[in-house]
């Protein structure tokens, strides 16, 4: 899947597919995927881990040079030591690109283990949406170009129609709210929920 792929699903989504008539343009339509990739990247994130070396006797650690972490959205969990029988998550602060492990832990020179959210990336070589997701990001992309169309109609003499505005607005409306039914099924929240669920389940099993 690439940028261009995703425009022409989102496009087939809108019935806009006559190249010598586009309703949207491609800017526009890459500027209503971006803005439901964000959407989901928060709801849905790629999840990471990344190897990074303490400071022997400091608590810092410093992110800064991580692949990627410029896409940060949050730390989830610290693992330090490595590799034990049971993993060993500390507690920690974040500020900026430092984490600062509380509770008296510090470093001894060796790895962490940092688990972190990311944005997600869609450009002209890579993906990292799940491919069971991509039909889910389409169809915010849909509606987020959709309600600009009804924007830009209700801000115009209309040439599309009497109710050509009202009529955008009402499809993106349902465009947005399939999406976000999707993100709140899918989303990091509903399946934290669903695992303390099945946790809870088990316990007054025992």
């Amino acid at each position: 899947m690439t940028i261009s792929t995703m425009r022409t699903l989102v496009r087939r989504d809108l019935k806009d597919e006559d190249a010598q008539n586009y309703r949207w343009t491609n800017d526009e339509i890459d500027r209503a995927i971006t803005r439901a990739l964000e959407d989901l990247s928060h709801a849905i994130p790629r999840e990471m881990k990344s190897t990074v070396a303490t400071t022997n006797g400091s608590a810092i650690i410093d992110i800064s040079g991580v692949s990627g972490i410029a896409n940060l959205i949050s730390i989830d969990k610290v693992e330090f030591p490595v590799d034990e029988t049971t993993a060993q998550f500390r507690r920690f602060t974040l500020y900026q690109s430092t984490i600062a492990l509380i509770d008296g832990y510090t470093g001894n020179g060796g790895n962490c283990y940092v688990y972190w959210s990311s944005l997600h990336t869609l450009d002209s070589q890579t993906c990292t949406v799940p491919a069971r997701f991509l039909s889910l990001l389409a169809t915010g992309a849909a509606a987020y170009a959709t309600m600009a169309q009804a924007q830009y109609h209700s801000d115009r003499a209309n040439t599309g129609g009497e109710n050509v505005d009202r009529d955008y607005a009402l499809w993106g409306k349902e465009w947005m709210h399939q999406f976000q039914n999707g993100l709140q099924l899918h989303g990091r929240r509903a399946r934290v929920r669903q695992a303390k669920l099945y946790v809870d389940d088990k316990q007054e099993n025992l």
